[in-house]
């Protein structure tokens, strides 16, 4: 959040044109496994700076309704001692509010060892490519004004600003000026309001 100001969300109005998945080398993307929740834990703490433990797989995971092992990505390590490890994820939600065929990209996380890879791109690819396999047409996503690396990335994957407060024009215009390139998304900006209350 913008100080008391609601999140930033984001559209990819379709999932037809995805480019294939590219898994950096020393990696693989799969679907999280059974083993897997501490790494996935150590991967929230760090990506999110929450105190080490925090991240708890149950709590945040399985506990929701729309829990399915296949619908959390993750991209784990491949050649090292520690192979398996998780480096990165990203998970497909269902949000009953953005109806029954779009998804939430949700919980996208890298540690910082991993950082700079495009990891993050990859597994939040990866969760696109499985709400298109689940028939969805289009996915949404809830992020801050201060994530600039995760901005850049979701604006890269044909993400778009949906406003759905009045602060949003603003904060998007100051955002895209950040970047260097305010005119590229013109026709994004100029979207009407909408509401998913």
């Amino acid at each position: 959040m913008a100080g008391n100001l609601p999140q930033l969300l984001m559209r990819r109005p379709t999932l037809d044109d995805l480019e294939p998945l590219t898994a950096p080398a020393g990696y693989a993307l799969r679907s999280f496994r059974p083993g897997d929740e501490a790494s996935w834990g150590r991967v929230m703490d760090r990506a999110f700076e929450w105190e080490p433990g925090k991240a708890v797989f149950d709590e945040l995971m399985r506990s929701d309704p729309c829990y399915a092992d296949e619908r959390v990505k993750v991209a784990v390590t491949t050649d090292s001692a520690a192979a398996g490890t998780v480096a990165a994820t990203a998970s497909c939600w269902v949000v009953p509010k953005y109806g029954p065929q779009a998804r939430m990209l949700h919980w996208v996380a890298t540690h910082p060892d991993h950082a700079g890879l495009g990891l993050g791109y990859q597994v939040s690819l990866a969760v696109l490519h499985h709400a298109l396999a689940e028939g969805c047409t289009q996915i949404f996503l809830l992020t801050d004004d201060f994530r600039t690396a995760a901005l850049v990335t979701y604006l890269r994957m044909g993400f778009e600003p949906v406003y759905t407060h009045p602060s949003h024009p603003e904060r998007w215009r100051l955002i895209l000026k950040r970047f260097g390139r305010p005119e590229d998304f013109r026709t994004q900006l100029a979207s009407p309001l909408e509401s998913f209350d």
